[in-house]
């Protein structure tokens, strides 16, 4: 089911001061197993000078591994580059270009793209960071193509993520792309995380009540995802027009009503086909999509694999 046949080498590397919240999203999906799956991660932090690495937490790393164990990593992760104006040394430069020369996958966390930039891998190609940092790597690396909207970028030998809290998202990313989406799925249910987050870094925030808060309509659509809900019908319930719905999406969930409509509708399939033997007819049918080639279609562009395929692949994992 997966790229890789051995265990898959994941090694951070750490530099004081380290963010323990990047490096903690990194350790946390490659190391999380759910019970009764196989562990296909091994997770180790390395860092230029071996001894205690200091952390935003207040409290110092004890890291015993130099530069070396990325030698024979799989995936180098850089969770976070604290300042992110610090420069490469010599030794890090080198131990990165090496890496990535003999086919190793770059991937950072939020601050981290600012190392990757210096080493010119990024020179010429999309990357993301935190939207507060995005104009800093633009002026700093005008070669790099900036997109401060998106979670991640991944272009398979190197990827990025914005905000420490997209990580996550890239991690899952990585290890659906890794082992399947299935078991991607079963690591972000165990981390009580959805596997996917639509939309970029203008994530949806839960507010107080308000006379144009989505929340009560969110509600509402989500109990009738079943129906021949439409986006008149989500107009009508708020009594607006739909330019008026379209806009207080776009300001609020960063997404259109359908699309928002349409990611609900595989959500809520994907945990039909996790949690039931209900038939790809019959899962069409709950969610709204009223036929099975209709979900087949949506299901594969959303997930990446078809209702079926994605069914079996997460009962084998589970097993």
């Amino acid at each position: 089911m997966g790229y890789f046949l051995a265990m898959h080498r994941v090694v951070a590397l750490v530099r004081p001061v380290q963010s323990t919240f990047a490096l903690g999203c990194a350790a946390e999906v490659f190391g999380t197993v759910p019970p009764g799956t196989p562990r296909h991660y091994e997770f180790e932090v390395c860092t230029e000078r071996p001894g205690q690495v200091s952390t935003s937490a207040g409290y110092a790393l004890s890291v015993s591994r130099d530069l070396s164990a990325l030698d024979s990593a799989d995936t180098v992760v850089i969770p976070g580059w604290a300042p992110v104006e610090a420069p490469l040394s010599a030794r890090v430069h080198r131990a990165l270009l090496r890496a990535h020369a003999r086919g190793a996958r770059l991937v950072t966390i939020c601050g981290g793209v600012f190392a990757l930039a210096r080493t010119g891998l990024l020179d010429g190609r999309s990357a993301t960071t935190h939207w507060a940092r995005a104009e800093q790597l633009r002026q700093e690396f005008p070669r790099v193509r900036v997109d401060a909207e998106v979670l991640y970028v991944d272009h398979g030998d190197v990827a990025t993520s914005a905000g420490a809290g997209a990580g996550i998202d890239l991690c899952l990313h990585l290890v659906g792309k890794d082992h399947g989406v299935a078991h991607a799925a079963l690591v972000a249910r165990y981390m009580v995380m959805p596997p996917h987050r639509g939309g970029g870094q203008t994530q949806p925030v839960l507010t107080g009540p308000a006379t144009d808060s989505l929340d009560g309509l969110l509600v509402w659509a989500e109990a009738r995802l079943g129906t021949a809900l439409s986006v008149g019908d989500l107009a009508a319930y708020l009594h607006v027009s739909p330019r008026t719905l379209a806009r207080r999406f776009a300001e609020q969930l960063d997404t259109s009503p359908g699309a928002w409509l349409l990611s609900r509708r595989v959500a809520q399939a994907r945990t039909l086909l996790e949690e039931t033997d209900l038939s790809v007819e019959v899962v069409a049918v709950r969610v709204g999509l009223t036929s099975a080639a209709n979900l087949r279609r949506r299901f594969r562009a959303r997930v990446g694999a078809t209702p079926g395929a994605y069914r079996r692949a997460f009962r084998g994992s589970a097993t």
